[in-house]
């Protein structure tokens, strides 16, 4: 998990229509500076994406998002994915993402979620969604509470509010997908994606206005 993650501070999270906009995609976001990529598995081709990018680009760490089922852990394992990331925190999938032993990151919101997912051995948690569940303030009010444990928030988490949350001592990332907007990957405008990833790799701890 440490290996992966660290010196990471943005998750690129991309949604790919088509398989073959993957390795551009990536090709893009790691030129800019992300090298660590969160696919989501929210469209067909959304496996044979994470193949593609684990076949061309070794240099990138391409991730499996929106894990539901043990059956897409065991896939996205299949296809290469380095790491599997949930919405959400189920006896299921939590025992399909640690049997896989990639770095899973369960989606919690609740102090409730927290603590079972503490109570697997899991310190590295997703924070989802992120801006609806409180934002920088719930988990700062967490970081008094859950000495140990650290957040990756997404959802809602933009350009402009990414700085905030890294702020935080128990915030060392953040994933969203402002950089690489979906009209820019339907367009090819991979010159674009590149220019967002290097302002999104740029980003500072900055405190609120």
């Amino acid at each position: 998990m440490h290996d992966i993650f660290r010196g990471t501070t943005v998750i690129p999270v991309v949604t790919i229509a088509r398989a073959a906009d993957a390795v551009p995609l990536a090709t893009a976001l790691r030129r800019g500076g992300l090298g660590v990529i969160e696919v989501t598995l929210r469209t067909p081709e959304a496996i044979s994406a994470i193949e593609e990018i684990a076949r061309h680009l070794p240099s990138v760490v391409v991730g499996a998002g929106t894990v539901l089922t043990d059956a897409d852990a065991r896939r996205a394992r299949e296809a290469g994915a380095r790491f599997l990331v949930s919405p959400g925190l189920t006896p299921d999938v939590a025992a399909a993402g640690l049997a896989s032993e990639l770095p899973y990151l369960p989606g919690v919101v609740t102090p409730s979620e927290i603590m079972q997912a503490r109570d697997l051995g899991l310190s590295l948690l997703k924070f989802f969604p992120a801006m609806p569940a409180g934002g920088p303030a719930a988990l700062r009010a967490y970081a008094q509470v859950f000495a140990g444990l650290a957040f990756c928030p997404t959802g809602g988490v933009t350009a402009e509010n990414a700085g905030e949350f890294l702020a935080l001592p128990n915030v060392p990332m953040v994933g969203g997908g402002w950089m690489a907007p979906p009209d820019a990957i339907e367009a090819g405008d991979w010159a674009r994606i590149e220019r967002l990833a290097r302002e999104a790799a740029a980003i500072t701890p900055s405190r609120p206005h």
